[in-house]
């Protein structure tokens, strides 16, 4: 069995969205919130203050607990520490991406997209689909997998009738057999937590942070606020590249069915090639 952890960035006023899923393997959950701890414990001592909590956009940007500490070098040092973290306990990560501008035209009009409901549940769904697509192979149970976002009051019970009731017209994106269960590899329905106190939910953060922030930067919404930003986040995406599920389950080029082109339709094109 498996948990996956989610956190999302740009859902406020930015051009793109971002949703990212940290899939962790029950076998390796203990050993990896410990990990987690020890980690912002070490933060603590490196800027003598108590961090509890990575938020990713302070932390980047030197905010908040992380503002006059004179630790900027610091910081990068600590985001590739994350991803070397993250790379060495062989977790997966999958994640969805939308140009709002473009989906947002859409959202009232398309029929599909009334019944999914909004731009979160739109991302969130669409990770639904392609951890069902991966882990529907798996042997008996192994790649069963309890989905666990941030809390997102507003989504919450939209959501979970979505998972526990999925549209017909979704099958397609997993190729359902005649007699599996509609999303068999989820468990259950989606749980929501605080991000203070599941760590990998900020991990999930994280991810969604840069890779937002890089497509920002590509497509020239946003302007580099230091020299050589670029290339740091287009490191961290080829990171994100050896840590991904297979790109087959996000964003088909091939044999797409009505449901996968609706959740390529809105994606920026930087996204597919990942």
């Amino acid at each position: 069995m498996k948990f996956c952890y989610f956190d999302e960035s740009g859902t406020g006023h930015e051009p793109f969205a971002v949703m990212v899923g940290v899939i962790v393997d029950t076998q390796r959950m203990h050993l990896t919130k410990t990990d987690w701890s020890e980690l912002l414990e070490t933060f603590s001592k490196i800027i003598g203050k108590k961090v509890d909590e990575l938020h990713t956009r302070e932390f980047y940007r030197g905010n908040g607990i992380w503002r006059n500490s004179n630790t900027g070098h610091i910081r990068a040092k600590i985001i590739l520490a994350i991803l070397d973290w993250l790379k060495k306990r062989k977790h997966k990560i999958t994640f969805s991406a939308v140009e709002k501008s473009v989906f947002n035209k859409d959202l009232k009009s398309d029929e599909k997209l009334k019944e999914i409901g909004s731009l979160w549940s739109y991302m969130a769904y669409h990770q639904a689909l392609s951890i069902q697509k991966h882990q529907q192979n798996e042997e008996k149970t192994k790649g069963h997998t309890v989905l666990v976002f941030d809390r997102e009051v507003k989504e919450e019970a939209k959501f979970s009738a979505l998972i526990f009731n999925p549209p017909p017209w979704t099958d397609s994106y997993y190729t359902k057999h005649k007699n599996q269960d509609r999303l068999d590899q989820i468990v259950d329905v989606p749980y929501f937590a605080d991000s203070k106190h599941v760590h990998l939910l900020q991990v999930a953060d994280l991810l969604s942070y840069f890779i937002r922030l890089y497509l920002e930067i590509v497509n020239n919404h946003t302007k580099e606020s230091y020299v050589g930003e670029l290339d740091f986040l287009e490191n961290v995406i080829e990171i994100v590249k050896t840590l991904s599920l297979p790109k087959r389950t996000r964003y088909l080029s091939t044999k797409q069915c009505d449901c996968s082109i609706l959740f390529t339709k809105y994606a920026p094109s930087q996204i597919k090639t990942i």
